[in-house]
């Protein structure tokens, strides 16, 4: 596989991951579209993993990462779908390039890495007070749309919350089979959660859009998205793979204004720069080795 070829793969799906999120959770109610998405993606991930006959543990320790990823994914996905209901898909790829920010403070708290450099503090301080004033701003469109920017705020703290714990039980397994036992997880939780909340009901008015959405982000968003990832991160440095959560929140900005319509107040610009700045701020060690060539 090409590495640039993934790179840009990696950069397109996360774009329209938000875009795709909010399509299908409008068009099919949000556990339902949620649910399927992970159904289909449970699906192709246990016919990848027969096909290529990867190992999957299942010892004490393996099924403990599986419960850890598995419900984290749970509360993390179910938090942003329905958000994605009430603010602008743009918002949210923004509020998820926040990850390696909350990612690196949950490191230092609970693995006493020392990630949080005085350069890094610095970002961190930016990032915060965009998202301050993202929150003060009256989004056009709804009245939930606090609740649902504080909803994706706190599935993006989770799956950060998440990774680190994965991190700390240093399970050594192949990526699909983390993907395979976590979603194995995921899926009895996202069926409980359609039957409480939707009464298992099918959508009455599930749209076209809705459906090649969910089949979309089963396939390509939850597993084709993450095996590019995992696959570029073995051949690129920090800093072009950190450069990705710089350039999707501005690309999946411009695809909700031309595809969805969605506008965003001025002030709420303002926020989402200084978001940039402490991003751009806190990965600035690793961009600075972007003079490297990009194959290595």
């Amino acid at each position: 596989m090409s590495v640039p070829v993934a790179y840009l793969g990696v950069i397109l799906i996360w774009s329209t991951t938000p875009l795709a999120i909010q399509w299908s959770a409008q068009g099919a109610g949000f556990s339902f579209a949620v649910m399927a998405r992970m159904l289909i993606g449970l699906a192709v991930c246990l016919v990848l993993l027969l096909a290529t006959r990867t190992a999957f543990p299942f010892t004490p320790a393996a099924r403990r990462l599986y419960a850890i990823s598995g419900l984290s994914l749970f509360a993390s996905m179910l938090l942003t779908y329905w958000g994605a209901l009430h603010i602008p898909s743009g918002l949210i790829s923004v509020i998820f390039g926040l990850s390696p920010l909350v990612t690196g403070v949950f490191a230092a708290l609970w693995l006493a890495e020392r990630t949080l450099t005085p350069l890094r503090i610095g970002g961190l301080g930016l990032a915060l007070a965009g998202l301050w004033l993202i929150f003060g701003q009256p989004w056009p469109g709804d009245s939930h749309a606090t609740l649902g920017t504080l909803a994706v705020v706190a599935g993006m703290a989770l799956q950060a919350l998440g990774l680190v714990w994965i991190k700390r039980l240093n399970l050594r397994a192949s990526s699909l089979a983390i993907t395979t036992g976590s979603l194995g997880v995921a899926v009895p939780c996202f069926v409980l959660a359609w039957m409480v909340t939707d009464a298992a009901q099918l959508p009455a008015t599930a749209t076209l859009r809705a459906g090649t959405a969910i089949v979309y982000l089963g396939i390509l968003g939850s597993v084709v998205g993450f095996t590019l990832y995992y696959y570029i991160i073995k051949h690129l440095d920090a800093g072009r793979i950190a450069l990705i959560m710089l350039v999707t929140p501005v690309s999946a900005l411009l695809l909700g204004q031309t595809l969805n319509h969605e506008r965003i107040p001025g002030i709420g610009w303002a926020g989402i720069a200084l978001i940039g700045a402490g991003l751009l701020l806190y990965e600035w060690p690793a961009l600075r080795q972007l003079r490297r060539p990009l194959i290595s």
